[in-house]
């Protein structure tokens, strides 16, 4: 799905030392790089920007991705675990924004894309309250983002995502009554794919034709939720 990019940079958390499969599978090649971070540590983060622009000479397109799910009613979120979420969350997108910023603005522009969710405009917040809190901070870094780095020719762009990881799958199967229950307040009916309906999505808001949009949420859900 990246073929059409001259390089890609691929990162995830301590959390699983080899790395995932996929990832590494898709990156590790003359095209690409699979580096493996604690997202939670400004010098790991510092580290990986650092050694993909060495590598490729510089930065384009940004994803943040990785996110610890402080999820359950707020009696039973602990300080630690609501912490976490925030360091790896919004704090992580953060630093890996101003990371790049410079080597964007230098190579005269590029997309940031930071991962929210739809869990942080639920209507009943029951057991997702601590998360929606993580994912709204990340959703306002965009906007900031966009607004202040415009100028640079650098978009900054939310995307909330519905996909098929192997964090929902496990939710998925811990929850089946309530997974039911969800789907079917999805129109289209189903989760998406990771590549197909999310990663291919993501590699068309970065082409050209979108480079007027910044700013934005884009719910890739299945027309679920209503950001608006």
């Amino acid at each position: 799905m990246w073929e059409q990019y001259d390089h890609v940079i691929g990162g995830n958390t301590l959390q699983r030392p080899g790395g995932d499969a996929a990832v590494v599978r898709v990156l590790d090649g003359p095209k690409g790089l699979a580096l493996t971070c604690d997202v939670k540590s400004a010098d790991d983060l510092a580290r990986i920007v650092a050694e993909g622009a060495g590598r490729f000479g510089g930065i384009d397109i940004l994803v943040n991705n990785a996110q610890e799910v402080p999820n359950g009613p707020l009696l039973d979120v602990s300080d630690e675990a609501f912490l976490a979420g925030f360091e790896s969350g919004p704090l992580a997108s953060f630093r890996l924004m101003k990371l790049v910023q410079p080597i964007m603005k230098a190579r005269g522009g590029g997309t940031i894309f930071n991962l929210a969710s739809s869990a942080g405009i639920r209507w009943d917040m029951t057991g997702y309250g601590a998360y929606g809190a993580v994912k709204q901070a990340t959703r306002v870094l965009t906007r900031a983002g966009a607004a202040e780095w415009g100028r640079d020719n650098i978009r900054v762009l939310t995307i909330a995502p519905h996909a098929e990881s192997p964090g929902l799958k496990w939710w998925v199967a811990n929850n089946p009554e309530e997974a039911q229950a969800f789907f079917k307040t999805i129109p289209l009916g189903r989760i998406g794919r990771l590549e197909e309906d999310i990663g291919q999505a993501v590699v068309a808001l970065c082409a050209p034709e979108m480079g007027y949009l910044t700013g934005a949420t884009i719910p890739l859900d299945g027309g679920q939720a209503n950001f608006d």
